[in-house]
């Protein structure tokens, strides 16, 4: 018998599906009043000013004022809200910085203000209502859950709080699942991140686990000490564990791994959260992509990928996107951002409704020898040669070889495997050929001689955390890069092979 809590999600779930497909379904229109709110509310403030936002009018209006910056680019205009001045980036002063360990900028500031802040919560709701809309489950809502996040201590800075971004989210939990949320607040605060999550395996062991989310790779270090203080799969851990919400990374290179896990297979909400917004959630369980969020405050422009380090690259909204074309994302939002690039790539997989998957990063690629190989290719070249195999793979990463010893230069993958294959060089021999199917330019390589085929490097287990802690960036939002046009990362790893 469903109780009173999970009865009533079924209505509320189908009055946010009705929401959403309205909006939805008039993606043009809502984007263009989204575009003119930003304009109008923002025209008195200092960026606003030096923008002559009170000329403009159109969208190419725009594009002709503001150009397309980074965070650096930016930089100046945050400072000053930093030092505590207001009406900069956005009427008033932010509500919290959500503070990012960036790789070239140092530390980030990324401002959230009242305005933005809430499409940070009703997002990940809405996701989860959308779940139960399509399927019709919602026992789950009655059980715990848990999200594997950063500490919520928030410190203050000319009176704005400053924190990380799952911290900062963690305030925001809506009261009827304060009583099945965990962690507890204390166990949230511990820094550490191997002591916190020691601590949340001891205070989940005896609960009614059903939906567990976090990013894959930090899950996955969760699990593992589960099955390792029980001796059991997750779950018989939790029997009636049914869904896993996750975002940051493409969760199918951990699925078999999970599956494993776990011990059966269980439903899964992908989320496209970052400090900048909230940009898409999975809406349906059997469509690839995640429904772009065209209503949250947000005004998206794209620039192929191809073209992004041009002169002159060519901006376009929505209504002009294709399909299967990977893009860099431009965001302009109601937390001060304009013609901001968050440095990630997208690919549309549908475009009734607008839904996207994240192809990769647009500095995380491997051009050594002019191939532009991207995360999208590597994950997928993987993902295939593992299927209907006993592989499996906890972590990797590539990197090119440019002066091997002998013979010519190859992209070097380190692979941290569960379940190693039984031959790797025929593994190795997989991941190439589907490499070359995706990939015009790498194919070319190889058949002209300039590359020789893929080689694997096996890092022992737990090297990628080992690596992750000895660099400072163990737990919270800290991803491992898929791939890196250099040897940088791959150095630090000469303890872990």
């Amino acid at each position: 018998m469903l109780s009173l809590k999970s009865a009533l999600a079924k209505p509320f779930a189908k009055q946010i599906y009705k929401r959403i497909r309205k909006w939805a379904n008039t993606p043009v229109e809502t984007q263009e009043q989204v575009f003119q709110e930003l304009i109008t509310k923002a025209v008195s403030t200092q960026f606003g000013k030096d923008h002559d936002f009170i000329s403009i009018n159109t969208y190419e209006d725009f594009v002709r004022r503001v150009p397309v910056r980074d965070y650096e680019g930016l930089k100046s205009y945050v400072e000053l809200v930093v030092e505590g001045k207001s009406n900069v980036l956005w009427p008033g002063k932010p509500l919290y910085f959500a503070k990012t360990s960036g790789t070239t900028s140092g530390a980030k500031y990324i401002p959230i203000t009242k305005e933005s802040m809430p499409s940070h919560v009703e997002a990940a709701r809405n996701a989860i209502l959308m779940y139960i809309h399509e399927t019709g489950n919602s026992r789950f809502v009655d059980g715990k859950m848990i999200f594997l996040q950063g500490s919520p201590i928030l410190k203050e800075q000319n009176g704005i709080q400053l924190g990380r971004l799952s911290g900062i989210v963690a305030h925001y939990v809506p009261k009827y699942l304060q009583k099945n949320r965990l962690p507890s607040w204390e166990t949230n605060c511990i820094e550490d991140w191997e002591t916190k999550v020691d601590a949340i395996v001891e205070e989940t062991l005896l609960e009614d686990m059903t939906v567990i989310s976090g990013i894959p790779s930090w899950v996955q270090m969760y699990f593992e000490k589960l099955q390792k203080k029980t001796g059991k799969k997750v779950g018989e851990v939790f029997k009636n564990f049914n869904l896993f919400i996750f975002g940051g990374v493409n969760y199918e290179p951990y699925r078999a791994k999970f599956e494993n896990l776990i011990g059966r297979p269980v439903d899964s909400i992908e989320l496209y959260p970052a400090s900048e917004g909230f940009f898409a959630f999975q809406d349906k369980q059997n469509e690839r992509g995640m429904l772009l969020q065209l209503n949250s405050g947000i005004f998206y422009e794209f620039i192929r990928a191809d073209e992004f380090y041009d002169d002159s690259p060519k901006r376009i909204t929505i209504k002009d996107v294709e399909l299967g074309v990977n893009y860099v994302m431009i965001i302009s939002t109601n937390a001060g951002l304009w013609a901001y690039s968050i440095g990630d790539t997208v690919e549309f997989t549908s475009i009734k409704p607008y839904r996207v998957i994240v192809s990769g990063r647009i500095k995380h690629f491997i051009s050594a020898f002019g191939e532009h190989v991207i995360g999208k290719e590597v994950e997928q070249a993987i993902q295939e040669a593992i299927i209907d195999t006993s592989v499996r793979v906890s972590e990797f990463t590539v990197a090119p070889q440019i002066n091997p010893p002998t013979g010519l230069p190859y992209h070097e993958w380190f692979v941290e495997f569960e379940n190693e294959p039984e031959d790797i060089q025929a593994f190795a021999k997989k991941i190439d050929v589907s490499l070359q199917k995706q990939n015009s330019y790498y194919f070319d390589l190889i058949q002209g001689k300039v590359l020789q085929s893929l080689k694997i490097t096996k890092v022992k287990k737990d090297g990628f955390q080992d690596y992750m802690k000895s660099v400072g960036k163990l737990g919270g939002q800290n991803k491992v890069p898929r791939l890196s046009n250099d040897r940088k990362i791959v150095d630090g790893f000469s303890q872990l092979v």
